[in-house]
């Protein structure tokens, strides 16, 4: 899973092989060591949600994407592509949310 922030935008782009495990568990998340102790690392996860919004969490190390059930279940068994929302945070500053099937991948 590729994570890129930009700006105020957030976009997590999932392999076919991590499509189909999102579809079959409701998460997939990929740690990424940052330094040589445990508290210094990043993990970036996709988590299907008991929600009718997309929500974004983070906290001791660990950024969370939150999709909504119904519209988790729809992209994963369908041909569409991707998955956006736009949430206002902070300040009222929006953060636009965006989760693609990365479909030329070979990872």
């Amino acid at each position: 899973m590729k994570l890129r922030l930009e700006d105020n935008s957030l976009r997590l782009r999932l392999s076919e092989a991590e499509v189909r495990h999102f579809a079959a568990t409701g998460r997939v998340a990929v740690g990424m060591a940052l330094g040589p102790t445990q508290q210094e690392s990043l993990t970036y996860a996709l988590e299907r949600a008991d929600s009718e919004e997309f929500r974004v969490t983070y906290g001791t190390g660990t950024l969370t994407v939150k999709v909504p059930a119904a519209l988790a279940d729809t992209w994963t068994s369908t041909t569409q592509n991707g998955l956006s929302a736009t949430l206002m945070v902070a300040k009222n500053q929006p953060l636009r949310i965006l989760v693609e099937k990365d479909l030329d991948c070979s990872h």
